[in-house]
């Protein structure tokens, strides 16, 4: 796969969205974008590694995101990149483990902390103040990626 390509030009389309899935793993074909866009240096203003929403991937599965971009920059497929996860992961999970996380992710709400509820508001009046249906980091994200590419809130 050519890292050059326009699929990974996070400056002109948004990566796929969290909620995708890919060998069970939500977030993580969202991670391969970034990746690659990173790579391309493409990445625009989405942020890639261990100091995003990305390490709870890289801590579920027990891998360093300097290894994944390494491999990524071989030009492997989703699948090759999968295959390679599920080799090299530390923690070797089963298939309920990995559905039970993703489901928790796909579902996950700000803690219930002062400053988190107020981060999470505060990003969802940046949109819209009158929205009363996102619940979730998922949904944040989801119009986040929107509203970048020119949708309206």
């Amino acid at each position: 796969m050519n890292t050059q390509n326009s699929t990974n030009d996070l400056t002109q389309r948004p990566p796929r969205s969290p909620r995708v899935r890919l060998g069970g793993y939500v977030l993580l074909p969202r991670i391969l974008d970034k990746g690659r866009a990173s790579i391309a240096g493409k990445l625009g203003e989405y942020r890639y590694g261990a100091k995003t929403m990305d390490r709870h991937f890289f801590n579920f599965v027990g891998l360093d995101p300097e290894a994944l971009t390494k491999e990524l920059a071989k030009g492997g497929s989703d699948l090759e990149m999968l295959t390679w996860i599920q080799a090299n992961a530390k923690h070797q999970r089963q298939p309920w483990e990995i559905g039970a996380w993703s489901e928790y992710h796909l579902h996950r709400a700000p803690d219930s902390d002062h400053e988190t509820l107020t981060h999470f508001a505060d990003a969802v009046k940046k949109f819209n103040p009158l929205r009363e249906d996102l619940n979730t980091w998922f949904d944040l994200l989801d119009l986040d990626d929107y509203c970048t590419f020119g949708g309206k809130a």
